[in-house]
C-alpha cells in the first residue's frame, strides 16, 4: 500500500462587506459583496517548508483558480488536518468547490485539533495561538490587524508578502500544536491501517514500539505498547481471554 499523504492546512478569507443602519451588533441589510479565498497555505507531513497559493498568483477576477488549486490539494491527501477544520476551513472550500461547478474531492479523514483540544482538555482557551504558546511550540505572527486584509484587498504588494508569512506560519503551528495533542486523541483514524502495518501505531503507523507490560479488561488481557516515536499507548493483540463464568466457577 502506498503511503497516506496527510496534509496540514489553512485558509484566508475576505470579509464580507455589507450594508447596515448602525455599527454595533447590527444585522445587515443587504450584501454588498459576498467574501472570497484570499490564500490557503498547506504542507504535507514530512515537506520541510510550507507552501501558500494565493488570488496574487491568477489574474482572473473571482477566485475560481484559487478554488481549484485548493480542490488539487484535498484532492490528493488521504488526511486532512486543519484547526476547526470541520467547522470553517473544510465548509468554506466546499462552498467554493460548488460555487464554482466543481465536483467533490476524493473522500478524506479529517482532524480538527480544535475539537480535540476540546474534548479531551480544558483548556483557558483553544485558539491555535493560545494553544501553541501553551503547549511551548510557538505564537501566531502578528498581522497588525484587519487592516491587512483591507491593504491585500487593495492590491497592496507588502501586504500580501505579510498575509502569506502569516498564513504560512499558521500551518507551521498547526502541525507542531497537532503533534503535541496527537498522543492524546483516541479517536484519530488508524495510520497503520492506512499504511499497510500490521504492526505499527494506530496514531503515527510507527513500528517502534515499547512492550509495557499488559493491561486487563472485563472479558480479556491485552498487551500493551508506548509507540517511542508519538508517545500514545498502543493496545497489542489479545494475550488472555477471560474464561465465560459457569455454574461450575461458584
Amino acid at each position: 500500500m502506498k503511503k497516506p499523504k496527510i496534509l496540514f492546512y489553512d485558509l484566508e478569507t475576505s470579509p464580507l462587506e455589507i450594508h447596515t443602519w448602525g455599527i454595533y451588533e447590527q444585522n445587515a441589510l443587504s450584501v454588498i459583496k459576498d467574501w472570497q479565498l484570499l490564500s490557503f497555505a498547506y504542507k504535507y507531513q514530512g515537506d520541510k517548508s510550507v507552501r501558500c497559493v494565493s488570488r496574487r498568483d491568477f489574474t482572473d477576477k473571482t477566485d475560481r483558480s484559487l478554488a481549484v488549486a485548493l480542490w488539487n490539494v484535498l484532492n490528493d491527501a488521504d488526511v486532512v488536518i486543519a484547526h476547526n477544520g470541520d467547522g470553517f476551513d473544510n465548509k468554506k472550500a466546499t462552498a467554493k468547490f460548488i460555487e464554482h461547478g466543481l465536483k467533490p474531492p476524493a473522500p478524506f479523514q479529517s482532524v480538527d485539533t480544535l475539537k480535540i483540544a476540546r474534548r479531551y482538555f480544558r483548556f483557558t482557551s483553544n485558539k491555535l495561538d493560545d494553544l501553541g504558546k501553551l503547549l511551548g511550540v510557538g505564537r501566531k505572527k502578528q498581522t497588525g490587524g484587519f487592516d491587512l486584509w483591507l491593504k491585500c484587498m487593495a492590491g497592496d504588494k507588502a501586504a500580501w508578502a505579510k498575509m502569506i508569512g502569516y498564513n504560512k506560519q499558521d500551518v507551521s503551528l498547526l502541525e507542531r500544536v497537532y503533534l503535541k495533542l496527537l498522543p492524546w486523541a483516541s479517536n484519530h483514524p488508524n495510520m497503520a491501517y492506512l499504511s499497510g502495518k500490521v504492526a505499527g501505531c494506530p496514531k503515527c503507523s510507527s513500528t517502534r514500539l515499547k512492550s509495557c507490560g499488559i493491561r486487563r479488561f472485563k472479558t480479556s488481557t491485552y498487551t500493551n505498547y508506548r509507540c517511542l516515536n508519538c508517545q500514545s499507548y498502543v493496545r497489542g493483540a489479545v494475550k488472555i481471554k477471560t474464561p465465560k463464568a459457569t455454574m461450575a466457577n461458584y
